[in-house]
């Protein structure tokens, strides 16, 4: 039995994306900047780079564990789990949720992400008022929202993020997604030969790295938005800084935009592939 008509037709508008993806074009400003961001940075000593990415990794599988095991995470997963059983009552774990359809997951999805997006709008606002520690704390609150929007919209679409290979995948999908279109679709390949060469999804046994030096854009983007912020925080109206407020909160929107289409579709990819599967056997 095939995937369903209305399967087909998001596995299909999956495809044409991933099909956009793959063939994206840098321009030549894009590239000039991706060199000169990689020759600044390789200045610094070998040992210097490497421990640099290392501490960031550790950051964010720290990070990562704090969320998955926080009391927040576990209320958020049985909303998950009440919100499925309004369609199917016999639901118990999260594995139970790929016995729903397509577009029971996508509501349920599209809650939560609609969600993580205007928290994203409320944190960037509240940075743009230019507060020393409001700023310090955009990027690390940014991470949290980030990280805790792809593992809800992997567990809506039936997959645990506490096993070895779903926390390593969870943060690759992340990492990807903060990525600048002509490097995501590098990582995009790389996601789906993992996926392709893991027959039990328990164990990790790929590369273990996350971060390296194409990623050093996304966080030199967020300290330009912080110079930025602290440029026009003095442009105030009745004494609040609407245009650094507005900078603020239009950024952080945009990157959890990225960050949730980017992951909506993987997950969305691997529910209908297992059900492909499962329909050939």
């Amino acid at each position: 039995m095939p995937l369903t008509e209305r399967e087909t037709v998001v596995m299909n508008e999956i495809r044409s994306w991933e099909k956009n993806l793959l063939n994206y074009e840098a321009n030549d400003f894009q590239l000039l900047y991706e060199k000169y961001l990689e020759r600044s940075f390789s200045l610094l000593p070998e040992k210097v780079q490497r421990q640099f990415f290392y501490l960031i990794d550790g950051w964010l599988f720290h990070l990562y564990s704090i969320i998955q095991g926080s009391q927040l995470q576990m209320d958020a997963k049985e909303r998950i789990l009440t919100s499925g059983r309004i369609f199917r009552k016999d639901i118990e774990k999260i594995a139970d949720l790929r016995q729903l359809d397509i577009d029971q997951l996508q509501y349920i999805a599209e809650q939560q992400i609609s969600k993580h997006r205007l928290y994203s709008f409320a944190q960037g606002g509240l940075s743009g008022t230019g507060g020393t520690l409001l700023l310090g704390a955009d990027i690390p609150a940014m991470a949290v929202i980030n990280l805790r929007v792809v593992q809800l919209i992997a567990m809506t679409y039936g997959f645990e993020v506490n096993t070895p290979f779903e926390m390593m995948t969870s943060l690759k999908v992340f990492h990807t997604a903060t990525l600048p279109p002509r490097i995501q679709k590098e990582g995009w390949a790389s996601l789906m030969i993992e996926l392709e060469a893991h027959e039990e999804l328990y164990f990790y046994e790929g590369n273990e790295k996350i971060t390296d030096i194409t990623w050093l854009e996304q966080p030199v983007q967020q300290l330009f938005k912080a110079m930025v912020i602290m440029l026009f925080r003095k442009r105030a109206i009745q004494g609040i800084p609407l245009v650094s407020m507005a900078i603020g909160a239009g950024t952080n929107y945009q990157l959890t935009r990225k960050v949730t289409d980017f992951a909506h579709k993987y997950y969305q990819l691997r529910y209908l592939k297992e059900k492909e599967e499962s329909y050939d056997e």
